[in-house]
């Protein structure tokens, strides 16, 4: 029987020694990157979601914060940061001069209205994370179930309406009432969002007809203006008349007070006269003779006054000369 021999295989020392060296180097760059790995930081506006073999465990806040390296893996959500879906064109440059694509979105935007026409609506979701959790765990692709419950709530609402209401006048409230619906839809998913505006960019008729709507809208914009003229030449005329009315009937109330006035201080007048004729008439004949005498020969010119039968004429000169310079000096 043959006997066994055993070899024995002796390194070198110096080899040993970098083996060792080796060993040292990689127990140093574990532990490095375990201290590495179990400090992370969280920013103002986010919060990091620590997991532990895909569980969680707990939410960190912003600062320096620690896990156990190798086992806790960390999530952070922008929980204070405003974000937003666009549809129907996507932004590709922001900023002064943003720049803006549309190419291969219409059909996100391109919907059915309610009286069967079709309308080209781009319009932005801007929302917030409130609930770290319920984001990364209740709904899986969070972001796709956001564009499809947007879409779903702005054709909801876009079927409700005809496309002069959709395209014209009706941009505010399709805005507001898809926001309502959104974020019902989002609470009833528990998704952790918070819905913080719908905005309607713009809405098109579809290019095939966009000539024909842009006449319509030149036909309603003429329409507009011509009634504020009209409105305008209403209130500029309208006020006037009115004034120049009230004037007209003031000066003729006027006129009717004083001729009343007048007839009344007349026949008050004559009533106190026939009063005085009642008690003396030829005393208030002659009275009113001389006083009708009295205020018609100063108007007179050359005055002559006879007797009865004619034989003897007496020029009054005093009396034309008085007469002229009365009547000069009522003038």
């Amino acid at each position: 029987m043959a006997q066994e021999q055993e070899f024995e295989f002796n390194l070198p020392p110096q080899f040993e020694k970098i083996t060792q060296n080796i060993r040292l180097m990689v127990v140093l760059l574990v532990g490095v990157a375990a201290i590495f790995s179990s400090v992370f930081t969280v920013e103002t506006e986010e919060v990091g979601v620590i997991t532990r073999f895909g569980e969680y465990v707990d939410e960190a806040q912003p600062g320096l914060n620690f896990k156990i390296p190798f086992v806790d893996q960390v999530q952070l959500v922008p929980v204070k940061r405003q974000l937003k879906l666009e549809f129907g064109y996507r932004t590709t440059e922001a900023g002064v001069n943003s720049s803006y694509r549309k190419a291969g979105y219409g059909g996100e935007s391109l919907m059915l209205t309610g009286d069967l026409n079709l309308g080209d609506v781009e319009w932005v979701v801007q929302y917030r994370i409130d609930n770290p959790y319920n984001y990364l765990f209740k709904i899986r692709e969070v972001d796709e179930t956001m564009r499809d419950v947007s879409e779903a709530a702005m054709r909801q609402v876009v079927g409700d309406r005809t496309v002069d209401e959709v395209i014209t006048e009706g941009r505010a409230e399709l805005a507001n009432e898809t926001e309502i619906i959104l974020q019902q839809i989002v609470q009833e998913y528990e998704m952790g969002i918070r819905i913080d505006q719908v905005l309607v960019q713009d809405v098109n008729p579809p290019d095939p007809v966009k000539p024909s709507y842009n006449g319509v809208n030149e036909a309603e914009q003429q329409r507009e203006t011509l009634i504020n003229e009209a409105r305008a030449d209403y209130n500029r005329v309208i006020p006037r008349a009115a004034g120049e009315a009230e004037q007209t009937i003031q000066q003729a109330e006027g006129y009717a007070l004083n001729r009343v006035n007048t007839a009344k201080g007349e026949v008050s007048r004559f009533n106190d006269l026939y009063s005085e004729y009642i008690k003396a008439p030829e005393v208030t004949k002659t009275r009113i003779f001389l006083e009708t005498m009295e205020d018609i020969l100063p108007k007179m010119g050359q005055k002559i006054i006879t007797d009865e039968e004619g034989n003897s004429v007496i020029p009054l000169l005093q009396l034309q000369m008085d007469g002229v310079k009365k009547a000069n000096g009522n003038q």
